[in-house]
């Protein structure tokens, strides 16, 4: 059996456009998916996936390990930039897709089978609808409540909202205390049972993000979430340091490396690692077991299509760190339609039972992605102030 092409696919999604990597192989419909997403850099995340296509063409697709190294180390240059390793992500989850349906097993059967019965999801406010996740100023303290109560309606235990908004390298205590008044309507709206996690999207310098971690700590977050840039690691740690509440943090960051240094300067409780960025399931894998020899819990960062999040819960099903799984579910109407996924989705508790589906057991209606085809994502720009540029 050998690759014969590979083919990408673009779903455009509103706030992103959807790479979908179909890896077809010389056993007749015998194919893998995955998922390649990276907002703003779509041609170029399709450039790299053609580039690395020659040296897969004519492979074993099921000698993943050695395709990974050809894929990371040929052709020069390490596969660590995010374009590149956003390719490698998206072909590597469609290898594993193919051994799993070549043996007939799900994934997560692969790496030992399941650790778990059941896979707790959180969502977005709004669901991932764009207006309602990004657009909410924080000074909206009511309808960051409304929205939370929404979440919990569905049946969510959990949720994340993005309530601190963006500040200049040092502020006084405006944007500090509104983000505390947000956090304390959600807390209010929704009791004490329900896990808030507040995304701070890497907005704040290190100086702020201690000042919002202090503040928001009496409301007994699940995590912060990249309370500064990620690039500040020994930053990080001392945000760590100076709260009760976990940090969580590494969506952005593309190579097992780059996790070694994030653990070892003790900088986060929680790890995000993007199976869609960080070089896909064997990438992953050697994350996962870094995290365990650290005691860091695993996260992942999902808030992409669904085969990424189909990915994600193999992935989860498969490690004993993972504790609970970011999802969006109403960014676009037609979700559903064009991806059917194998596992099984209590709405009444958001929580996910395992596939049992070969591979990742989802099932792509081709017909249904080209209804949607590329378009240039919506163009987010920040300025503060002054005129100057801040952080998304």
């Amino acid at each position: 059996m050998k690759i014969e092409r590979i083919e990408t696919l673009v779903c455009h999604a509103r706030m992103r456009n959807w790479v979908f990597v179909k890896v077809i192989t010389s056993e007749p419909g015998l194919v893998g998916w995955g998922e390649a997403t990276l907002e703003w850099h779509t041609r170029g995340v399709l450039g790299a996936i053609e580039d690395l296509a020659t040296l897969l063409v004519g492979e074993d697709p099921l000698r993943v390990e050695h395709l990974w190294q050809m894929m990371w180390r040929q052709h020069f240059w390490h596969g660590s930039g995010i374009v590149r390793a956003t390719a490698i992500s998206g072909i590597d989850i469609a290898l594993w897709d193919i051994v799993g349906k070549h043996l007939g097993v799900p994934c997560h059967r692969l790496w030992g089978g399941p650790v778990r019965d059941q896979v707790r999801l959180y969502c977005h406010l709004g669901g991932g609808r764009m207006e309602d996740f990004y657009q909410v100023p924080v000074q909206q303290a009511q309808r960051f409540a409304h929205l939370a109560q929404e979440a919990v309606q569905q049946g969510f235990s959990a949720f994340k909202a993005m309530a601190v908004p963006p500040t200049m390298p040092l502020e006084g205590p405006t944007a500090v205390q509104a983000a505390a008044r947000c956090v304390e309507a959600m807390r209010q709206a929704v009791g004490p049972k329900v896990d808030i996690m507040v995304d701070c999207h890497a907005r704040p310098s290190p100086a702020m993000g201690r000042q919002f971690a202090q503040a928001l700590e009496p409301f007994g977050l699940l995590f912060l979430e990249e309370p500064c840039w990620p690039e500040h690691v020994h930053e990080l740690a001392a945000i760590r340091r100076s709260t009760s509440t976990p940090i969580a943090t590494g969506e952005r960051i593309t190579s097992v490396h780059g996790f070694r240094d994030l653990f070892a300067a003790g900088a986060c409780d929680v790890c995000q690692l993007d199976l869609t960025h960080c070089g896909g399931f064997t990438a992953a894998r050697r994350i996962a077991a870094l995290a365990d020899a650290y005691g860091v819990a695993l996260a992942p960062h999902n808030p992409q299509g669904p085969i990424s999040t189909a990915a994600t819960l193999e992935f989860g099903f498969s490690q004993p760190g993972f504790v609970i799984c970011e999802s969006v579910h109403a960014d676009v109407p037609w979700r559903s339609e064009v991806v059917e996924e194998g596992y099984q989705l209590d709405p009444r508790t958001r929580t996910v039972r395992p596939n049992r589906r070969p591979g990742l057991g989802v099932e792509v209606n081709e017909k249904e992605v080209k209804k949607h085809p590329f378009q240039q994502e919506v163009l987010q720009r920040v300025f503060y102030p002054d005129g100057s540029v801040g952080d998304w």
